[in-house]
């Protein structure tokens, strides 16, 4: 099983990386102020204006460290990684079964039934936990919508089916997403899901968490040799991460939304950390970013008793977990890919 190595996320703006032997310097101003060791990193992801020397790419390069580019703001903007690893063979299965409209439809379907029904335990919990609440009538009518979603996705049903389903359920969730937030409703006030920008602090919240969480996901496919830019659910696009896209729905309700939940509920982020960009958009400022990976950071040291395999793991691992039984499914050594159900 793959350790659970750190993502090193530097959100310091004129910050340098830099090697020095087999670790990873970062400099501000040219005062050293961290140094870590090459091997006990997963991935290094740098907001805004951060650079970093070749000799550091090279070494991270060679030892599997992708190094991913973000505005300052999380939009993506290029990644740098070493050759691809792997069988050859296994991402040739994968581009044939991405070409086979049938194949594509029933891994497309898995994802997105796991997805609703994850969104759907979301509001089941918070029914339970707040069952005097006004609000438990709207999220439990919810509720039975996302299982009938989930009766229609029972058997084999075309690819742009699985999309309009998708599609239907997501809105439905998000219909309600709002009833969940329960402290600084002021400030945390969510009425539709918004993207490029995001239009209001909960928007760019579930954003900025959503890049956390692709970047993981595309770099635990990578690890496995998969290709993460040929998906299934989402389509061929230049720039776009498409597998990644695909294997993050599951994980969207459990990791990403119930993680911004908790961050507002617990107050741990504050609507003063948030401002209107001259686009109309809203972005968080570095103080309330850095909550929110410290955040993250910790939500992945947590376990989880996998639903498939039966055993605890770290969440930080979900992504590795499912990217190697995807990988398993299409080398023929299981039936199916089992997605991931939080139970």
């Amino acid at each position: 099983m793959k350790h659970l190595l750190n993502t090193l996320y530097v959100t310091t703006q004129g910050a340098y990386l830099a090697r020095d032997g087999e670790t990873v310097l970062v400099r501000v101003e040219r005062e050293t102020k961290l140094q870590v060791p090459i091997h006990t990193l997963g991935g290094i992801v740098c907001f805004g204006q951060v650079s970093a020397s070749p000799p550091l790419m090279g070494l991270c390069g060679e030892r599997g460290v992708a190094i991913s580019f973000l505005t300052e703001h999380g939009r993506f903007l290029a990644r740098v990684e070493g050759p691809v690893s792997g069988n050859v063979l296994l991402r040739r299965e994968q581009y044939r079964r991405a070409d086979d409209q049938d194949t594509s439809a029933e891994l497309a379907r898995a994802m997105v039934v796991a997805k609703i029904a994850n969104c759907r335990t979301v509001l089941q919990r918070a029914v339970r936990e707040h069952p005097d609440d006004g609000c438990a009538e709207a999220l439990s009518e919810a509720v039975a919508q996302l299982a009938q979603h989930l009766r229609e996705l029972e058997g084999p049903v075309p690819l742009d089916t699985v999309r309009g389903k998708e599609g239907d359920a997501a809105r439905r969730y998000f219909a309600v997403f709002d009833h969940l937030i329960t402290a600084d409703k002021e400030a945390f006030v969510f009425q539709e899901r918004s993207r490029r920008p995001p239009l209001d602090n909960v928007n760019a919240l579930l954003s900025f968490v959503y890049t956390l969480l692709a970047h993981d996901v595309a770099a635990a496919l990578e690890g496995v040799g998969l290709d993460p830019a040929v998906g299934y659910l989402h389509r061929d696009r230049p720039g776009r991460p498409g597998l990644a896209l695909d294997m993050m729905e599951e994980m969207r309700p459990y990791l990403g939304d119930r993680l911004a939940l908790s961050l507002i509920n617990l107050r741990e982020v504050k609507g003063s950390g948030f401002k209107r960009t001259e686009s109309g958009g809203v972005a968080m400022d570095d103080g309330t970013r850095k909550a929110v990976l410290v955040g993250y950071q910790k939500r992945k040291q947590e376990e989880i008793q996998h639903p498939f395999l039966g055993e605890t793991i770290a969440v930080g691992l979900l992504p590795h977990v499912q990217a190697l039984l995807l990988a398993r499914y299409l080398r023929g050594d299981l039936d199916g890919y089992p997605p991931f159900f939080w139970k």
